[in-house]
């Protein structure tokens, strides 16, 4: 069964006071709710990753180093294991510190640093190879959605991305998909629209991977979900969580996205 996550991108935000009081306003919350929990009746939290600027990876792996349930990850690896590539992080040095996951493609990175998929496939191999879990986004801009090509533009990502791995690589994958347009603007795709892509999305895996792999791969939602939308787009089957972006810069509201996901089973 494929997990539910949510996830907070806290990109380049925050100044490690303001990260230490977010983490452990959260823990605060979580932990609360827990206690408030009858066990056996709903107690279906979902996982939850974290993903600070790298040099705050270390402080958040100390805060949530024994804590089950929330885990801490990296916004970006190299794709190179080493080398004379200053300012640059390598995933072994990711996963030396004790970190779990990587995002891998986010749209900021494509637009903004020229990534592409071939460097993405690279960056994915090495993630895997050193036992992290590759967050790998996909989503096309408004002028591909606009033009009727966000499935095929979607379906091109995972293919020279992802889609070159074995099968029981994929499986340790979680796919993010972000619709460009949604990202920082306010815009937000509908839950049908979302629900639309992320189906599309699973039935791509099913095809090449089988029903059982397709069942297995959980896909998250990344455009502008907030605390008022995440309950209506985690309703949708396909839809197993969220990659997070402004709203996880506020416990009160990161941790109301928590519990839209668990409420929705």
């Amino acid at each position: 069964m494929r997990k539910k996550i949510v996830a907070g991108n806290w990109k380049m935000n925050l100044s490690l006071e303001e990260a230490k009081t977010l983490a452990g306003e959260l823990k605060v919350k979580i932990d609360h709710h827990k206690d408030t929990l009858i066990e056996g009746a709903g107690n279906n939290m979902p996982e939850v990753v974290i993903f600070p600027p790298y040099v705050y990876v270390t402080r958040m792996m100390d805060l949530f180093m024994y804590y089950d349930g929330v885990s801490v990850g990296a916004q970006n690896c190299h794709h190179e294991e080493n080398g004379a590539f200053t300012g640059e992080v390598a995933a072994s040095m990711i996963r030396s510190v004790g970190a779990s996951h990587v995002i891998i493609g986010h749209s900021e990175r494509r637009s903004q640093f020229g990534e592409d998929d071939k460097l993405l496939a690279e960056k994915v191999k090495l993630a895997l190879k050193n036992n992290l879990t590759p967050v790998y986004c996909c989503g096309e801009q408004l002028p591909e959605r606009e033009a009727g090509k966000h499935f095929q533009v979607v379906a091109d990502q995972l293919l020279h991305g992802v889609f070159w791995l074995e099968k029981d690589q994929l499986e340790r994958l979680v796919i993010a998909y972000e619709p460009v347009w949604a990202i920082g603007t306010g815009k937000t795709a509908s839950p049908d629209q979302a629900q639309e892509m992320h189906a599309h999305i699973r039935k791509l895996i099913r095809d090449s991977y089988g029903e059982q792999t397709a069942e297995n791969i959980s896909i998250l939602y990344g455009g502008s979900c907030n605390a008022k939308n995440a309950g209506a787009l985690f309703a949708n089957p396909d839809v197993d969580g969220g990659l997070i972006g402004g709203a996880s810069l506020k416990a009160e509201d990161f941790f109301e996205i928590i519990k839209r996901r668990q409420e929705n089973g």
